[in-house]
Parts: structure tokens; sequence; C-alpha cells
């Protein structure tokens, strides 16, 4: 029976969601049992590994700078594999994991298993073919492309393009998308009413805690215009409050949602969406082709989420409350006209089907295959 070991990390709702949304999809074409999913970090070291999500919030959110600094000098430095005995409780927990679930293929949202997947295949411990599962665009970091590999998954063409030259084999390049739930696929009818008929705009603010001005932007949208506004506000119950407070004269249509599942359903059902540029939500709104006006950019892998959009004439990165009302103010003038252009050129980037092909492309994969290394794998 077919069976894919998906591996994913807690460093960013991006890998958790591509792991996810790709396990749901084997499930789907191969039976209940045919998808595990693990995070090797949260399996081998608990602790550390909560400690280490912690830390990594605080410094994108409240260092930024330093964050970038990092990122760059891990994409510039070999640290693995000559530093590879950092993670020898994660590659034992994953040779556990190989001899346990015995999968046909591994497809990993995470760029450091990759190192430990080459040491294991050495070994001879990993004799089924071995997956990456790019969850950034554009800006890659080497750390994807330098661990060997059976092939790589990427989000859209211009990650493919950055992959080939950083040295990634076009032949083992499979640009089918980033997986996004399968709601989007099932439901094409949603879609957020005319505004050429005069339909009020609506707007979905999904507040990232951290983001600089969140409040502040929500508070704007709030008393200085007449959309229809959806503020969801993950799990800041305090922020959920004050806002659903500020809200309650508003004679305008407003919801106020803690945490929820339904990200989709709004997405789909709403002009544009206010948000940071993390992969999985940037993602889900050109599955949705609904318009993005990014409010925060964390440095290094959400770079390339903005300048994918950037390059395709959508959306806006508004810094300040005055400058997201400014940027949404012109896209809803003369009944969207600027919106329309924005969402047109979404359709070609959306493949709602993604997950259901990179399902079927592992599930077909032989359970013996040779690795093959980029050639910038050993500079």
């Amino acid at each position: 029976m077919p069976k894919i070991l998906i591996l994913t990390a807690g460093f960013g709702e991006g890998h958790n969601a591509a792991a996810r949304n790709l396990a749901a999809a084997v499930v789907a074409q191969a039976g209940p049992e045919a998808a595990p999913v693990a995070d090797l970090f949260a399996l081998a070291s608990p602790r550390l590994n909560e400690l280490s999500r912690r830390g990594y919030l605080a410094l994108i959110n409240r260092a930024p700078r330093v964050w970038s600094r990092f990122y760059g000098w891990v994409d510039r430095r070999a640290v693995f594999p000559r530093h590879l005995w950092f993670l020898r409780r994660e590659q034992r927990a994953l040779a556990t994991l190989l001899e346990r679930e015995r999968p046909t293929a591994v497809c990993s949202a995470y760029p450091v298993y990759g190192f430990l997947a080459d040491a294991l295949a050495a070994a001879g411990v990993l004799r089924v073919p071995y997956y990456h599962l790019v969850t950034d665009s554009i800006s890659i970091n080497s750390l994807w492309t330098r661990p060997a590999c059976a092939g790589w998954f990427v989000p859209n063409p211009e990650t493919a393009g950055v992959l080939q030259g950083m040295g990634v084999p076009a032949a083992r390049l499979h640009d089918y998308g980033f997986p996004v739930p399968a709601f989007f696929a099932q439901h094409p009818e949603l879609a957020p009413p005319d505004l050429a008929t005069g339909a009020r705009p609506r707007v979905l603010f999904i507040i990232h805690s951290g983001v600089h001005q969140a409040e502040a932007t929500a508070r704007r949208l709030l008393t200085d215009t007449d959309w229809e506004l959806t503020l969801a506000v993950g799990r800041d119950e305090a922020l959920r409050q004050r806002l659903q407070h500020a809200a309650r004269a508003r004679p305008f249509p407003t919801t106020v949602l803690g945490w929820t599942d339904q990200v989709p359903r709004l997405l789909l059902s709403h002009h544009v969406v206010i948000s940071k540029a993390g992969g999985a939500t940037t993602q889900e709104a050109i599955a949705a082709h609904c318009p993005m006006v990014v409010n925060q950019i964390v440095p290094g892998q959400e770079e390339g989420n903005y300048e994918l959009l950037r390059r395709r004439g959508i959306g806006a990165h508004a810094r300040t409350p005055e400058d997201v009302l400014t940027v949404l103010r012109l896209a809803f003038a003369d009944h969207g006209a600027h919106w329309r252009r924005w969402h047109q050129a979404l359709v070609p980037l959306a493949r709602r089907e993604a997950a259901a092909r990179i399902a079927a492309h592992v599930l077909a994969a032989g359970t013996v295959v040779p690795i093959v290394t980029p050639a910038s794998a050993h500079p």
C-alpha cells in the first residue's frame, strides 16, 4: 500500500499548512493511513522545540533585522552537512519513523530535513524517493538546494526559474503550485459581490501577532470607511474584545473574529485581504483570487512572497494605517476599476488543484530511485 511520510516544522505557518494540505490530498487518493505527518524537532526535543519556536517568533517580530542577517548568513555559509551533529536527535527520529511507517516516499516542507535524508540515504536507511515541497517564492535559501533530492515541487514559475539558476536540474522541478486546501477547488461559486454594480467593498484584515500598527489600522478601517469589514485577530482575546467594542456603534456590516478555521471561505468572499506576507496566507489569497495589501514583510523568506505579487502587479505594500486606506480607496474607486486589474492578474497564478497534483505525483513514485544532487549542492 502506498504511504507518504510528510515532514514539517513549526517555524512559520507555511510549512505546516503545506504539509497539512498535502496530507489531506494523499488521504483522499490513497486512504486514511497513507499520509503520516511529523515534526522532527517536536518529536526529538519537544521542550527545546517550543523554546526555539517562541524565540523565532520573537525575533521576526521584534528584531527583523537580526533575523535578516541570520537568514542571509545561513544562505551563504555551508552550515550543513558539516555540522549535522547538531541534529543527531532529529536524524534518529527520522530513522525511527522510516522503520515504523515504511513509506513509499518522503516529502518535506522544511529544507533542513534534506540533510538528514542525505545522511540516512548514504547509510542505506532511506531507500525511497525524497522530495522537497518548497514553501517560499523567489527568495530561496540555499538550504533548499544543497541536499540531494528526487524532486522539487515549487509554487510558481518564478521560483522554478530561481531554483534552476541555483543548479537544480530542470527535469526535477515540478511547477504544480502551493498545496492549498481542497476547499478552494470545491467551491468555485464563492465570490464577493460585483463592485461594478455598486456593491459595497468587502475587506478582510488578518491580524498577526507582532505586526506593527495592526490595531491602529483596524481602528482606522472601523471609523474612516463604509466598507464591509471582517477582522480576524487570531488568539488575541484582549484585542478581539477591544475591536468588538469599537465596532459596536459602526452602522456598516462588521465582523470581529478570534481564531477561525474559515480563512479559505473568507478569502473567497472578500475583495481584498490585509495581511503580512506569510507563505500560507499569500498562497491562499492567490488561490482565492483575493488581492493582498501587505502590511508586514519578514526579511528573508517573506520578501519573495511580496516580490511575486509585485512582479504580477497585484496589491501593494502599505506600511502605515494611512497607506492601507489610501491603497484601498484607489483600488475601489470608479466601481473597483483598479481592483479588477489586480483580480485578473491573480487568475493565471492560482493553482487550486496543486495539492492533488503533488499527491498523485508522489504516490506514483517508485519505491527505490536514484537520488540526484543539484550542481550547487557541493560548492
